[in-house]
């Protein structure tokens, strides 16, 4: 099944989801903060950038233990909006692990500021 961001797949149906949903929530919970503890002088330096990173490597540890998710290269095809010309995006498996973890840190954003 695919859903929001083409290269993002789960296989197994809605108790695989679920079960990703709670080991992506436990990752956050324990490695997470352990993670940015220890990158914290480059997360100051790169002014919160490294904690992308932080993030890709924890969607790529829930992979690696959930192995229904995966996570693979994929491309958008090029579009033309109102003569706005964007080109073909293609993105390899580490570029893909850090725009998954870009669109779940801005979706967490738009979450946590709608809930306040």
């Amino acid at each position: 099944m695919q859903l929001l961001i083409p290269g993002v797949s789960i296989s197994g149906g809605i108790w695989m989801i679920v079960l990703g949903g709670v080991v992506l929530a436990l990752m956050f919970l324990i490695l997470k903060p352990v993670l940015n503890l220890l990158t914290f002088p480059i997360n100051t330096m790169t002014l919160g950038l490294t904690s992308i990173f932080t993030s890709a490597l924890i969607l790529y540890l829930l992979t690696v233990f959930v192995g229904a998710i995966s996570i693979e290269a994929f491309s958008y095809p090029r579009t033309d909006i109102m003569g706005v010309i964007i080109p073909k995006l293609t993105f390899n498996t580490f570029f893909a692990y850090i725009y998954s973890a870009f669109v779940l840190s801005f979706i967490d954003s738009l979450l946590s500021w709608l809930m306040n």
